[in-house]
């Protein structure tokens, strides 16, 4: 007895049902590997990154101390060099008014400057015009002043003033 007025066919377990069904599982099963891959390439990607940042870094901060230490060296060089410039203007002041301090009829031909004292050589028409117009205001700026004359050609006397402040008056008047 036959029920049925066609003839029967094989029956697959694959239905069209099941094949979409399956269609979408890979395609999201692809999707997910491909994101993990995705996913992994990136973090290899930030970390090869991440150690040339690194690198960068340090090179970059090795770079800013040698431009620190350079700082600093330029800094001392300008410190010296005002220093300098400080020294070289009360030297020209002092020699201004060295100059200031010598009489018009004493004339003088050299003069040595030393750490701590002052050397001079002129010409003075006598002994009393020195004593009283030179050496009386070395005196109130020397702690010693020794002078020794001899004659020249004109009548007039030569002189060699030497003149020391005392290193331990100077110590203690910085």
């Amino acid at each position: 007895m036959i029920y049925s007025y066609i003839k029967p066919r094989r029956k697959s377990i694959f239905t069209e049902d099941i094949q979409l069904l399956i269609t979408f599982f890979t395609i999201t099963l692809l999707m997910l590997f491909l994101t993990y891959a995705f996913l992994l390439y990136k973090d290899y990607s930030f970390t090869v990154q991440k150690k040339e940042n690194l690198a960068k870094q340090e090179a970059i901060l090795s770079h800013v101390d040698k431009i620190e230490q350079k700082i600093a060296k330029i800094q001392e060089q300008k410190n010296l060099s005002e220093e300098v410039f400080t020294k070289n203007i009360v030297l020209k002041d002092s020699i201004s008014n060295l100059f200031d301090l010598v009489p018009v009829r004493i004339t003088l031909s050299r003069a040595e400057l030393l750490e701590n004292g002052l050397i001079l050589y002129g010409i003075t028409p006598n002994k009393d015009i020195y004593n009283f117009m030179l050496q009386a205001p070395l005196r109130s700026i020397f702690n010693r002043t020794y002078s020794s004359f001899y004659p020249a050609q004109n009548g007039w006397l030569h002189f060699v003033s030497t003149n020391y402040i005392d290193k331990e008056e100077y110590i203690g008047e910085k």
